[in-house]
């Protein structure tokens, strides 16, 4: 038999004039390939991602909404600003019946104006001063109202002088950062917070400028954050010249600080401390200010005395002034409580009864 030609056995493949290859040989079956199962803990491993990423994600996104909303919406304090009087103030701890009644009359009136809170390390130290900032946070929300601070306790505080004390530095900071910690906790709450009053206008005498700055940088770091405005010391219109003061405040200009505060614990006239608070703004670029009006009520004694000077008396109350350069009055240093052991005054921060009497009188009795 004449055996077909490879041509031929090729041509039967060729249909309608193109080419079709021969369908492959079929392949033996063999085991079916085996699958490798996952264990059961990859799975459980799997499911949980899989719930938590998109919480976490959500619980994110949300975050820097809420975020972003509050530094929107935060506003700093300005003329009608409602500060809460705490609680904790020595006008309120000294409200009691044995006391004579004018006495009474005088701390009562005082408790219920609202002032700045001093934190010190000596009446509220480390592991207090957090829990300090948290109950007066509660009473500002339940008052619907600010809080207003002074930290007061910066290593060599007052160079020795009747406020003298304060913390060591590794103390300082970790002092600042429970209260900074504190304050960001509360973001709810609108917050002023006053640096170390006199803490740059004695640097000069004192002669530890660049190390009071050092000290001052630190601690505005830990104290910023959402709706907290701080401010740093600006002295007053009697003490150091503008260009001195604006010199000093200038070298913290670029912390966040929202401005200066002027005429702590003095007695200057309003008028003549806005017009001290815009001149050192146009030197500052544009920086604002906070005026303490708590005892200027009789303006500054001829004496320039500033220790308990006789014949003083409360000034307006907290957020009844303010423009474009001095957000508001403020009621910084507490009436009532003494400048140091002079005049008849007890030694500094203590209650004085009969101070407070003076001050108040023709008001509360």
């Amino acid at each position: 038999m004449k055996k077909r030609s490879r041509a031929d056995e090729a041509r039967q493949y060729v249909v309608a004039g193109r080419y079709e290859a021969p369908e492959a040989p079929a392949r033996p079956a063999g085991p079916a390939p085996r699958r490798r199962r996952l264990p059961r803990w990859a799975w459980i491993t799997i499911i949980v991602l899989a719930i938590v990423i998109p919480i976490a994600a959500l619980a994110f996104a949300i975050s820097l909404v809420l975020n972003g909303v509050q530094m929107l919406t935060a506003r700093a304090p300005g003329v009608g600003t409602v500060f809460v009087a705490p609680d904790e103030s020595k006008a309120a701890r000294a409200v009691t019946a044995d006391s004579p009644a004018e006495e009474i009359a005088a701390a009562e009136y005082l408790a219920s104006q609202p002032t700045a809170y001093w934190l010190t390390p000596e009446q509220d130290p480390i592991g207090e001063a957090g829990p300090r900032i948290l109950h007066l946070a509660a009473e500002a929300r339940d008052a619907d109202a600010a809080l207003a601070v002074v930290v007061y306790g910066l290593p060599g505080r007052d160079c020795g002088n009747h406020s003298a004390g304060g913390l060591d530095e590794a103390s300082y900071e970790t002092w600042t950062t429970e209260i900074g910690s504190a304050l960001r906790s509360v973001r709810d709450v609108k917050k002023v917070v006053i640096v170390e009053p006199d803490s740059l206008a004695l640097a000069p005498d004192c002669g530890n400028e660049a190390e009071r700055i050092t000290q001052l940088r630190g601690a505005i770091g830990h104290l910023t954050g959402t709706d907290t405005w701080v401010y740093v010391d600006g002295g007053h219109s009697n003490w150091l010249g503008v260009e001195t003061m604006a010199g000093l405040i200038g070298q913290l200009s670029d912390t966040g600080i929202r401005g200066f505060t002027t005429n702590v614990s003095n007695f200057n006239s309003t008028y003549d401390e806005f017009a001290y608070a815009h001149s050192l703004s146009q030197r500052l670029g544009g920086l604002h200010a906070l005026v303490d009006t708590s005892r200027n009520g009789a303006g500054a004694p001829g004496d320039s005395e500033w220790c308990n000077p006789p014949g003083r008396l409360i000034g307006d109350p907290s957020g009844t002034y303010g423009d474009d350069v001095v957000d508001t009055n403020l009621w910084i240093k507490p009436p009532g409580e003494s400048d140091g052991p002079c005049n008849g005054g007890p030694d500094a921060g203590v209650w004085w009864p009969q101070g407070a009497v003076d001050l108040t009188r023709g008001v509360a009795h």
